[in-house]
């Protein structure tokens, strides 16, 4: 997921897992793979972990301006303060220190820029990590990085003094002591306690006229930095045009900047494919569609130099449509695509708090009712990026150390479900008229199945009709609580103003939650809906054959093949839609947004429950006491979101075929988080955490047991589904003092079985992360972990 809700207060921010959590979005209109990319004779490789079009300095012009669009301007410069977001953490990474970087597989290197050494060169009575600077390392006025820049830092950070209104001080409250070494060029840090994640203190390093005094921290470097320490500076912070620019650092020490400017470009997601459509950026995150309208365009180039290109026909009435077109895939010829998995993971939280999810048992069945694998595959297959479950919390799939503990709770197994579901209460109507001798919590042999052949077909059924509406899936959500404003779905409500828990309502989260980054997600969805409905027709008809003339074929089959020729129709509206030509489809108006609305209507509808008895109801809604077990998925509505809702909806058929019926709601992207993830009015939902190179520091926040707060509240931290336990906590505790990295990383795979088996956040996937680049520029794309180094940046010879 995209974005930026921060408010004032004591949390954690700013790299990796601390600057967001984020709007899970991706795939949703199955794409061709984006292949053939990179250049005119080379397809692109798949890269999991980075795509960066790597080459040597020597290689690369000196000079030029490079055009990167970010998600918008920087709320402050000052990396540690609440409302910095990526793009201060993308301004800090080219103008000042970081002590050490992180390398593709998420492992910290030491920065040689800025650090000749580093070490824990005590470990008993106190540890001790020994700095050595480079006594090349200036800041931009000519004064030396010292121990007092270290010391600066320290004070401000370590959260004994209330006037620095600082976000976080993990690791920093654990200092003992700074002072300077043996020398000018060396810095001892002495620990309190022990402190495995020392290495990701001092980065990125501010100057001490920053980090000097609270007034200076607070308010100087929010909008300008006048000094720093990088292979850039920041020369203006223009909030008028929606620019920061960088330019080279006359001063730096290393290799200098292969480019003159980085222009920071504040530019929405949805205004990327335009602005990639006229040349205006040379770098940008983009979505599925824009990413696509790049493939099509060198594709088609490609094949106009093989000779099968050709012009539109003389009598064409759409021909200066054509032109505009031909245009804009001339400019968009001049663009690559990057792609890599982001290290970001979309994740189903199950919020444990009060209702049947307090009970582990329901959390566990919903669990195993998941197809992971496939849902993988909906999102990752369509860009040919490798389509796999994520097996950990802790730690993306490519990174150092990796692990897949899911097994710690088990795979997706139906039937495992179903019986933990009845273990805890739950039971369909079959499951309740068990006869004697069946073994007691096991599902009815036709549990959740309704009259009819064997899978529940019937092609007799009204179902299987014409109309659009019929595009019905096997879920079990209620679409009458589909509804928008959350005061008319008849439980949402908004934060309460006190942080503490009420009778009946659920707990806040605490005083200063993790802000939220959406990703934009695909343009159309049409054609994907469709498709979905011929393969549902094409199943349901498995089996059945034509006569033996061949001359007649059963009606489901029939049905099969018109909703294929709708989909492939769709399709071509698709591709109108990306030429900037707007379909007429039925009920869509000619225009894009009626189409995306219609479009999910559709989708909505399809996976209803129907009254009890109707012939629809394929499977039998579980109860207790005469209640189904219904749960309140909340997703967010806004146009980037179209991926989330369609992993949603197909969780919601996932848990139909359980039972357990899940009521939509849709809220607007500005309120999703803060009033309802943050404060916990939700059963289900679905946002991404970022990966981290420090788990044992980063990860505990979001994995910790709630505890109750002095005036009565509940303390969440960034924990937003209140399932924890004391042992996940000491787990941590534990891995955050260990300073052997063998044994801490031990005690980090046992933390995540742990979380594992507690169930309150399901990992599902690692996000796609795509970046449209121009093909003459050289390392710079899709980063993965790994810590961009501006001044290899540039365009090729």
């Amino acid at each position: 997921m995209t974005d930026h809700d921060h408010p004032s207060g004591r949390r954690t921010a700013c790299r990796g897992r601390r600057c967001a959590a984020l709007i899970a979005a991706g795939v949703l209109l199955p794409l061709p793979a984006l292949t053939g990319c990179s250049d005119d004779t080379r397809e692109t490789s798949v890269a999991t972990s980075q795509d960066i079009a790597p080459a040597p300095r020597g290689e690369l012009k000196n000079g030029g301006t490079l055009r990167w669009a970010v998600d918008g301007m920087p709320g402050t410069l000052n990396a540690f303060q609440s409302d910095a977001d990526a793009t201060t953490t993308r301004i800090a990474g080219a103008v000042l220190p970081s002590m050490f970087t992180i390398d593709a597989s998420g492992r910290p290197q030491r920065n040689a820029d800025y650090l000749e050494a580093a070490d824990i060169s005590t470990r008993d009575p106190k540890q001790v990590v020994t700095y050595k600077i480079n006594p090349k390392a200036r800041w931009s006025n000519g004064t030396a990085l010292t121990a007092a820049d270290f010391i600066a830092q320290w004070t401000a950070l370590r959260g004994t003094d209330n006037a620095f209104w600082t976000a976080r001080n993990a690791g920093y409250d654990r200092i003992a002591k700074v002072e300077q070494g043996a020398g000018a060029h060396e810095v001892k840090v002495t620990f309190a306690r022990p402190y495995a994640d020392w290495r990701s203190l001092f980065t990125p390093l501010y100057p001490r006229s920053v980090m000097g005094s609270a007034d200076a921290f607070n308010d100087g470097a929010r909008e300008q930095l006048k000094v720093g320490a990088g292979p850039f500076l920041v020369q203006k912070r223009d909030a008028e045009a929606g620019q920061v620019v960088l330019v080279r650092n006359p001063k730096w020490w290393g290799e200098p900047a292969k480019l003159k400017k980085i222009v920071l470009e504040s530019l929405p997601g949805d205004k990327r494919a335009a602005a990639l459509a006229d040349g205006s950026v040379d770098v940008a995150a983009v979505d599925q569609v824009a990413a696509k309208r790049v493939a099509s365009a060198r594709r088609a180039a490609s094949h106009k130099k093989a000779g099968d290109g050709h012009a539109a026909p003389p009598g064409d009435k759409n021909r200066s449509g054509a032109k505009t077109v031909t245009a804009k895939n001339a400019v968009l010829r001049d663009y690559t695509i990057r792609k890599a998995l982001e290290p970001a993971y979309t994740q189903l939280a199950l919020n444990g708090s009060s209702g049947p999810l307090a009970d582990d048992r329901v959390r566990r069945a919903v669990a195993r009712a998941i197809d992971r694998q496939a849902l993988a595959d909906t999102v990752l297959k369509p860009l040919d990026l490798p389509s796999r479950p994520l097996g950990s919390h802790l730690l993306m799939a490519e990174q150092y150390g990796y692990q897949d503990h899911s097994d710690a709770l088990g795979g997706q197994d139906t039937g495992a479900a179903k019986a933990l579901l009845a273990d805890a209460g739950w039971k369909s109507d079959g499951a309740d008229r068990q006869q004697a001798g069946e073994k007691a919590g096991a599902p009815a042999p036709d549990a959740g199945r309704a009259d009819g052949d064997e899978d529940g077909f019937d092609p007799s059924d009204d179902r299987y009709g014409d109309e659009p509406a019929d595009d019905r899936s096997d879920g079990g959500y209620d679409a009458e609580a589909d509804d928008r404003n959350p005061a008319r779905s008849g439980r949402g409500h908004a934060a309460p103003p006190a942080k503490g828990d009420q009778e009946g309502v659920r707990p806040a989260a605490a005083e200063a939650p993790l802000s939220f980054t959406g990703a934009v997600g695909s343009e159309v969805q049409q054609s994907a809906l469709l498709r979905q409905s011929a393969s549902f027709y094409k199943e349901a008809a498995a089996g059945e054959k034509e006569d033996a003339d061949g001359d007649t074929e059963s009606a489901a089959y029939a049905k099969y093949k018109r909703y294929k020729k709708r989909a492939a129709q769709a399709l071509g509206a698709a591709e109108l839609i990306e030429t900037g030509q707007a379909p007429h489809l039925p009920g869509s108006g000619g225009h894009p947004g009626a189409l995306h609305a219609a479009a999910e209507r559709r989708a909505d509808a399809a996976a209803a429950p129907q009254p009890a008895g109707h012939k629809e109801a394929r499977f039998a809604a579980v109860k207790k006491n005469g209640r189904p077990l219904t749960l309140r998925f909340v997703l967010p509505d806004g146009a980037g979101s179209e991926q989330l809702r369609t992993v949603g909806r197909q969780i919601a058929t996932m848990l139909g075929k359980i039972g357990i019926q899940t009521s939509l709601q849709r809220v607007s992207d500005a309120s999703y988080f803060q009033d309802h993830i943050a404060s916990g009015d939700f059963d289900l939902a679905l946002y991404s955490w970022p990966g981290t190179a420090y788990p044992a520091t980063d990860a505990r926040p979001i994995y910790a047991k709630p505890q109750p707060a002095p005036d009565g509240s509940l303390t969440v931290e960034q924990n937003y589904t209140r399932v924890g336990t004391d042992h996940i906590d000491q787990l941590f505790d534990q891995a955050a003092s260990e300073l052997d990295e063998g044994a801490s990383r031990t005690l980090m795979a046992q933390t995540d079985a742990r979380i594992w088996a507690a169930a309150g956040s399901i990992p599902l996937y690692q996000r796609p992360e795509l970046v449209a680049t121009k093909k003459t520029l050289a390392n710079v794309g899709a980063f993965g972990f790994a810590t961009p180094r501006f001044q290899d940046i540039g365009y090729q010879k």
